[in-house]
């Protein structure tokens, strides 16, 4: 087994390529038309069996206008521990009630978000 299989890097990446299909509005079908990529390798990706060669990556990360990492990094796991940096960045001019409220926002957006992939 590679490290790859032991990181769990295909489900991350899985559910990354997933995010990206519905927030640009395209099916794997699409995707695999425009790029030319055979729809069973496609499929492998999506299911997390397989995980793409870097020129696959480029060529995703190209087609979404998105860089590489956003296909491959647990965005969502580190996503408080960046909001926090945010606020301590910005700690002179944002209020308590600021930061409540945007914790309030990105919450309800990532609720909106994992009900469209079907991850509730």
């Amino acid at each position: 087994m590679s490290n790859i299989d032991n990181l769990g890097n295909k489900e991350i990446f899985a559910n990354n390529l997933s995010y990206y299909l519905k927030l640009n509005q395209k099916d794997a079908s699409d995707v695999c038309k425009d790029l030319k990529i055979p729809p069973s390798t496609f499929s492998d990706w999506l299911n997390a069996k397989k995980y793409p060669r870097i020129d696959k990556l480029e060529l995703l990360a190209n087609y979404f206008n998105i860089q590489k990492s956003n296909l491959i990094e647990n965005k969502f796991e580190n996503q408080f521990d960046e909001m926090e940096l945010l606020f301590s960045k910005n700690k002179d001019i944002l209020t308590e009630d600021d930061k409540e409220t945007i914790r309030f926002i990105v919450e309800k957006r990532k609720r909106e978000i994992d009900k469209q992939l079907g991850n509730e």
